[in-house]
């Protein structure tokens, strides 16, 4: 085994980590108060490759594997939850399942303009009265119209909407066919009878514009269907697993960058004639958040080799997602903790990145989720 980054992988990782440096951790604060994302950073993104990590070349992209993608969804969360969330929502659910079904029409017409530095993409799954229970719970349906589909219903907590040129939606095709009943469609937001809510307010991820979709009898074109008709359910299942690698990651960085501003602050503190970091208390939570930021990064990055390497990974993707996010609570509680007052002050980091982490442990499927995931594959396994 070599647990060593290759050397195109660390290069990759030194270009990330040298933009988000410059172009996104100085702003992620003036990003978080002013409740928007950074376009000039954003346009910037494209000439590094973090617009289309697996869009083919020929549209754009760059076309990383999954280890990449895990390196560069760390790095931007380090820098900037909101910004991190917009970028794991635009590549892992917007542009992935357009590369992944598109025809060839599709790719041509959306892919360019996802990559753009224009727009963001997006994917709507949530529904008002369907979160972990999409199968039981979607209730937007689209019509056969003949030449057109109309569809009708409204979607909750979907992020970048407002901001793409196309939204992939997960609706239901045949009302009786169970799982095999659903479809992803795409539907442009300017399309009549397309309203799209204010974004949200949040207790974090300010910059991360999360809106509420509308549908009234919308009418779209038959070759919108992305993909198979009846195939949405196993589409969906298959971009949550990798979206899963994706959002682990980002908490990874959440954590790591809540880890950095912990040691900095008490190396510099002082408080019963020596430094803070020189007391026991504190140096136990900088021995557990490294112990658990470690551990948390490898399940990511084994999660990631498995599905580049085009090997079952679901288990441990869900595995990783699970650690990482309840590591990156723990971390950012501690830091928080060693800060003490000024903690809970915006004048330092932590307090943004504490109230960031927070929904990486409900979105992408929540810790409940991870667990009912974990524990089917091994009884599967175990035969039971």
């Amino acid at each position: 085994m070599d647990f060593d980054l290759s050397t195109e992988h660390a290069a990759w990782q030194r270009l990330v980590r040298d933009f988000c440096e410059t172009e996104v951790k100085p702003y992620a604060a003036e990003v978080d108060e002013n409740g928007s994302l950074r376009w000039e950073s954003i346009r910037k993104m494209k000439d590094v490759g973090l617009l289309g990590l697996d869009v083919p070349e020929a549209y754009g992209g760059i076309e990383i594997d999954a280890i990449g993608v895990a390196i560069a969804m760390e790095e931007l969360g380090r820098a900037c939850g909101s910004t991190a969330l917009s970028l794991a929502a635009h590549n892992g659910l917007g542009c992935s399942p357009i590369t992944r079904w598109g025809t060839q029409a599709q790719k041509e017409k959306y892919l360019p303009l996802l990559v753009s530095g224009e727009y963001l993409g997006a994917l709507a799954l949530t529904e008002p009265g369907a979160g972990s229970d999409l199968a039981g719970g979607v209730q937007t349906f689209a019509q056969d119209a003949g030449d057109s589909w109309v569809i009708n219903g409204s979607k909750a907590w979907i992020t970048n909407a407002g901001i793409a040129p196309v939204i992939t939606v997960l609706l239901r095709t045949d009302r009786d066919a169970g799982t095999n009943g659903f479809s992803m469609i795409l539907v442009e937001p300017n399309t009549p009878g397309v309203n799209i809510g204010k974004p949200e307010k949040k207790m974090g991820l300010q910059g991360s514009p999360t809106v509420m979709i509308s549908f009234d009898n919308v009418r779209v074109p038959k070759d919108a269907l992305l993909g198979s008709l009846g195939a949405g359910f196993r589409q969906t299942m298959e971009i949550l697993d990798g979206g899963r690698i994706g959002i682990g990651a980002l908490s990874v960085g959440l954590a790591q960058a809540a880890y950095e501003e912990a040691i900095r602050y008490a190396s510099q503190r002082r408080a019963f004639g020596k430094p803070i970091s020189a007391h026991q208390a504190i140096q136990w939570m900088i021995a557990d958040a490294t112990v658990e930021i470690e551990a948390a990064r490898l399940l990511i990055y084994q999660a990631a080799w498995l599905r580049a390497n085009g090997r079952s990974f679901s288990k441990i993707a869900a595995m990783g997602k699970l650690k990482a996010t309840e590591v990156a609570e723990k971390v950012c509680h501690d830091a928080i903790q060693i800060h003490g007052s000024y903690g809970y002050s915006r004048e330092y980091p932590v307090e943004r990145i504490y109230r960031d982490q927070r929904l990486m442990a409900i979105g992408e499927g929540t810790s409940e989720i991870q667990r009912m995931v974990i524990a089917r594959r091994v009884l599967e396994a175990m035969g039971s």
